[in-house]
């Protein structure tokens, strides 16, 4: 919810990260540290899932869960031409809800993110840790700046192939459709990346995962699976949706020049109360589904909004590019020739696939939000 959202920051302190905490303050040393400590972990963590399943302390229902991760995975390869590499091999439990969680923050009257600046990687609009206790304790700070703060969970991310990625506990339990969403769309991280273009690297990986999904329900699914899916990518929309509205609300708020900053806040307090009661609505429309009532858990800020970016721009032409080349490994191969390109010139090439109305942004949170 697959980045990107966390793949160049992961690049950044696991192969600068110590040379440059040299030069920096203890702070940012001990935010090096714990970044790739917390890598080294988790892959300390992770054992074979043939080990998994073959003891005899392994739950049913987990045993259960590893086998179909591993039939996904091995779909990818056969069907899909995704890497044969060790990630999605082996699996970690963690006796944590996430594997991490992202600090997002913006100015008080502004949807426009604070970003961090990491050797190789770049700048990017959030910071990563893996102690909920470290998020809240740098989020106090913002906070106490006059920053808008959110801090969310992360269930999964991709290391571009830089590490064999795990199974995590955090995402194993996902219904078998999203659970193959979710190894689609990290193993494409790893065909193609460029770097500093999210709509890109997630528009294709989220071709990949659409395309896969469909492929995979084709040969392995049920009715049953394929409706529940249906239900999780309709739920998503309408609510991504919602988020949307209220986005493109707050920033005419924030954009009228003759509104005093007193005025902005008041319309600003007035909106995200609008948001919340209209996310009752939906609930009741979806039956009384509460799966995104995580979102609220936090008093919403712009920060929640600015951590939406577009997953979906481009998909409608990474799909045609998709029909034309006939095959995954000449459309991988299409893709990466693309992300060699500056980022002008393969944006043009992709808004010129599909005409404009039929590529309207579908959008969707960072951090892998799924309900």
């Amino acid at each position: 919810m697959k980045l990107n959202r966390i793949t160049p920051w992961f690049r950044s302190v696991l192969i600068a990260g110590t040379a440059a905490g040299l030069l920096a303050s203890c702070s940012t040393l001990n935010y090096y540290t714990q970044a790739a400590q917390g890598q080294l972990e988790l892959l300390s963590d992770a054992r074979p899932i043939d080990d998994w399943i073959a003891d005899p302390g392994t739950s049913t229902k987990l045993r259960h869960r590893l086998e179909t991760a591993r039939q996904i995975r091995r779909f990818a390869v056969a069907e899909m031409a995704l890497p044969d590499n060790n990630s999605y091999k082996n699996y970690a439990a963690l006796k944590r809800q996430y594997v991490l969680w992202n600090v997002v923050a913006t100015p008080e009257l502004s949807l426009h993110p604070l970003q961090w600046c990491f050797p190789v990687a770049g700048c990017v609009n959030y910071r990563g840790y893996y102690s909920k206790e470290a998020a809240d304790s740098y989020a106090k700070e913002l906070r106490a700046a006059g920053d808008d703060v959110e801090v969310g969970g992360v269930a999964a991310y991709s290391t571009l192939g830089w590490f064999s990625d795990p199974l995590i506990s955090t995402f194993i339990n996902y219904p078998d459709g999203e659970l193959a969403r979710m190894i689609f769309h990290e193993l494409a991280h790893q065909i193609a990346y460029a770097q500093g273009d999210s709509q890109f690297n997630e528009s294709f990986a989220s071709t990949v995962e659409e395309v896969g999904v469909e492929r995979w329900m084709d040969r392995f699914g049920n009715q049953q699976m394929r409706d529940a899916y249906a239900r999780y990518r309709s739920r998503k929309k309408d609510f991504l949706g919602l988020l949307m509205k209220y986005r493109k609300a707050l920033e005419q708020n924030y954009a009228v020049v003759d509104r005093s900053d007193s005025e902005k806040r008041v319309v600003k307090a007035r909106l995200f109360q609008e948001l919340k009661d209209e996310y009752q609505i939906l609930k009741g429309n979806w039956g009384g589904y509460a799966g995104y009532d995580r979102f609220f858990d936090q008093p919403l800020s712009n920060a929640h909004l600015a951590s939406i970016a577009t997953y979906e721009d481009f998909v409608p032409a990474f799909r045609a590019l998709l029909q034309r080349e006939g095959s995954f490994p000449k459309f991988y191969g299409a893709v990466k020739r693309l992300a060699e390109m500056d980022r002008s010139d393969r944006h043009r090439i992709l808004n010129a696939m599909v005409p404009p109305l039929v590529a309207a942004p579908l959008m969707v949170q960072r951090s892998e939000m799924r309900p």
